[in-house]
């Protein structure tokens, strides 16, 4: 793997864990840190996204991301994740994809701990209408307890169960508000946060203002067809990004955007 950009020197070996590591860290902003006054505050919250696309815009081939996936491309979703406090996921993409608990990585113990991390990051599972199937292992045995992000006007059959097998956070009235739930993630301590997506939650958060930073992986592959792109809405928005780092290894680009400059101009 190779660094296209920034173009400044720099020694950081991105075939290690630990280089990839340091070269997607998130900002500092994001630590629990003591005030001048003596008091403790927590971090401010940051929410990256991870997704995959082909260089004509699918986010699927045949129906999973996984077909535009790499070997660097696994290495840099297990990487965000041994960051990230929190993973942020859709219903709908938990159900395809066939999410499974988040797993401890070795590799990242000891730094996981030096942050005040549990062994594994949390997984969120987003949901207004609570259509999950509550014995899969992502509910029945996860490592680090699973979380479920809905709104007050859930069914209340089914948030009964969710709330016999998870714990469940409420953000927002009528359907999850995106802000309102990276802010009641946030209170729990989980501020250095990852979504996966879907498209359409990926969508959410960008709509809301929510996303701070979307890392890319870009696919040389054309794929045609009717895929969603990374991030769906029902209406299109035009929103500046500043790519701040670049990678590629065999032909697949790795692309770092981020907000920030844009928001503070």
């Amino acid at each position: 793997m190779r660094r296209l950009l920034p173009s400044t020197p720099d020694v950081t070996d991105l075939t290690t864990l630990e280089g990839l590591a340091a070269a997607y860290a998130y900002p500092p902003s994001t630590a629990a840190h003591r005030g001048p006054d003596g008091v403790d505050r927590p971090g401010r919250p940051w929410l990256r996204g991870n997704m995959v696309s082909s260089v004509d815009g699918a986010s699927r081939l045949d129906g999973l991301s996984d077909g535009l996936s790499s070997e660097a491309d696994k290495r840099i979703f297990g990487v965000l994740r041994a960051l990230a406090d929190v993973v942020l996921v859709g219903a709908q993409t938990a159900r395809s994809e066939g999410y499974r608990p988040a797993r401890a990585r070795a590799g990242f113990a000891a730094e996981r701990a030096a942050r005040g991390q549990g062994p594994a990051p949390v997984i969120a599972v987003i949901s207004a209408r609570l259509d999950l199937d509550l014995s899969l292992p992502l509910f029945a045995a996860p490592l680090v307890p699973t979380v479920i992000v809905t709104c007050a006007a859930a069914p209340a059959a089914a948030l009964r169960a969710a709330e016999g097998a998870a714990e469940v956070l409420v953000a927002g009235e009528q359907r999850v508000d995106p802000a309102a739930a990276v802010a009641a993630l946030a209170a729990r301590g989980w501020t250095r946060q990852l979504t996966e997506g879907g498209p359409s939650l990926l969508g959410q958060f960008v709509t809301a203002g929510a996303l701070d930073e979307l890392c890319l992986s870009l696919a040389p592959l054309l794929v045609a067809g009717d895929s969603p792109r990374i991030a769906h809405t029902p209406q299109a928005l035009a929103e500046r990004l500043d790519l701040v780092a670049l990678l590629e290894e065999k032909g697949f680009l790795f692309a770092r955007y981020t907000r920030s400059v844009t928001r503070a101009a």
